[in-house]
């Protein structure tokens, strides 16, 4: 007696061709939204980075001289720019450069201010009394160059952050040549 062939559901569950490409199908998704995810994690993490690089070098170019104006101050924002490459910075990027003063009873006051971009909510205006800066960092009667950027970040492939993530960073510095940046409207 030849022996029975077992039935095709028998057959179905015994067979074992497929069930590499069956696991394969069910963990694709799962690896690939995996690695969607740490990309756009790791390019947010370089903006990141590349954000507190703007915030020391632009505070640490007008910190170095004795004065500043619009002229200098528009080159000065152009290596913010350079830095942030190659992300982009239309809209993205904004950044405030402002001098701090601080008078013998504490009063921190800004004697001047200038934003890369209008509508930054961050930047304090001229004449502007700040509560936040620390002691530590502007004693009385001394001045301090504060520098605030701002980068929304965007991700190219939008797949598992959909939205855009805003990085802030602020740096101070002080000024090295004289006791206070000045503005100069002509420089």
């Amino acid at each position: 007696m030849s022996p029975r062939k077992p039935s095709g559901l028998k057959r179905f569950w015994r067979d074992r061709r497929g069930a590499s490409a069956v696991e394969f199908a069910l963990i694709a998704p799962v690896l690939l939204t995996m690695y969607c995810g740490m990309a756009e994690m790791t390019q947010a993490m370089m903006a990141q980075r590349r954000l507190s690089n703007i915030a020391s070098a632009i505070g640490d170019l007008v910190a170095q001289g004795s004065q500043t104006g619009p002229l200098k101050m528009a080159d000065v924002f152009k290596v913010g720019d350079t830095i942030m490459a190659p992300f982009p910075v239309s809209g993205a990027l904004k950044m405030c450069v402002v001098s701090v003063t601080s008078d013998a009873n504490g009063k921190d006051t800004v004697a001047w201010s200038k934003a890369s971009a209008t509508g930054m909510t961050n930047c304090p205006a001229q004449g502007a009394v700040l509560t936040d800066v620390p002691t530590a960092v502007l004693p009385n009667s001394q001045s301090v160059i504060l520098s605030r950027v701002s980068y929304t970040y965007t991700p190219a492939i939008k797949f598992v952050l959909s939205g855009g993530l805003t990085f802030n960073r602020t740096y101070y510095l002080r000024p090295r040549k004289t006791d206070a940046v000045l503005w100069n409207s002509a420089s």
